[in-house]
């Protein structure tokens, strides 16, 4: 290797957990591929029972599938990324607030984003940025 090359990132954790996270990546981009209501129908058989996904947590694992993808770590991947986010919290008993919609300001595009503890993770602006055409979340059970 030349010294001016860098090896990849890896994503932290052991096997067991790079498997884990790398097979929500490709539930991700194979649901994401899916009509629209037939993801919204997947996601909402996929909370049932969850409860609220804490925003550490999310925003960890947010991380980790950015990581392993550089696919869903772009703007463009946003889709399949919530949905591998969620997914792998939803694999320890948590769900995030997940939605698709709109950005409310220019540049004005179609968006998926998660919310944990009344934040958006890991995403710029707040909440009232977007307008959600399609919301899954979890039962307050706490």
């Amino acid at each position: 290797m030349s010294a001016g090359m860098t090896m990849p990132a890896r994503e932290p954790g052991g096997l067991w957990r790079r498997a884990k996270v790398r097979t929500a990546v490709l539930a991700g981009l194979l649901l994401a591929r899916m009509a629209p209501h037939r993801i919204r129908s997947f996601m909402r058989r996929a909370v049932g029972g969850a409860r609220k996904a804490e925003y550490e947590t999310v925003d960890a694992y947010y991380r980790a599938v950015a990581a392993a993808s550089p696919r869903c770590a772009g703007w463009q991947g946003c889709l399949p990324r919530s949905i591998a986010v969620a997914l792998l919290c939803r694999a320890e008993g948590r769900w995030p607030d997940w939605n698709v919609g709109v950005r409310r300001t220019p540049p004005f595009a179609a968006h998926a984003w998660l919310e944990a503890g009344g934040r958006i993770v890991a995403e710029p602006g707040t909440p009232t940025a977007y307008g959600v055409l399609m919301h899954v979340g979890a039962a307050d059970v706490s």
